[in-house]
């Protein structure tokens, strides 16, 4: 198997420790302008699957093609979870994990979100509506 094939799980904990530097606990909600980096030239976005957890999480397995790194796919799991949050009346979705996986030019994120009606508590929380039009003007796809 090729390097480029591998099987390597990242843990966004891992790819967001700059988001998280120097937040506090009273850290903003992520907006459009922090949350998606733009759709690639030539990325193919697949399938998006939708997983109840429990009353108020849900999972979220995202497939595209042509991503320039993990950070692409993770948009894309992001832009579905505003989505799905936005189409069930809640205005916020807060960011618990994402694995990505790379295995020949197929990238894969499996993404955890909770959606709620108010803006909860913790770092990585998103304005599912200010997301969404911010997905639509980059030419990412939501659900």
């Amino acid at each position: 198997m090729s390097p480029r094939a591998s099987h390597a799980v990242i843990s966004v904990l891992a790819l967001g420790g700059l988001a998280l530097a120097g937040c506090g606990t009273d850290a903003a909600p992520l907006t459009g302008d922090e949350a998606v980096l733009g759709a690639p030239e030539n990325a193919v976005y697949r399938d998006v699957r939708t997983r109840l957890l429990d009353a108020d999480m849900v999972n979220f397995l995202v497939t595209m093609e042509g991503a320039r790194g993990a950070e692409d796919v993770i948009a894309y799991a992001r832009c579905a979870a505003a989505q799905y949050a936005v189409i069930r009346g809640y205005g916020f979705a807060r960011h618990v994990r994402t694995n990505v996986a790379e295995q020949g030019g197929i990238w894969q994120a499996d993404a955890v979100y909770t959606v709620s009606p108010a803006l909860p508590r913790g770092f990585r929380t998103i304005d599912a509506e200010v997301t969404v039009a911010d997905c639509t003007e980059q030419g990412i796809p939501t659900v």
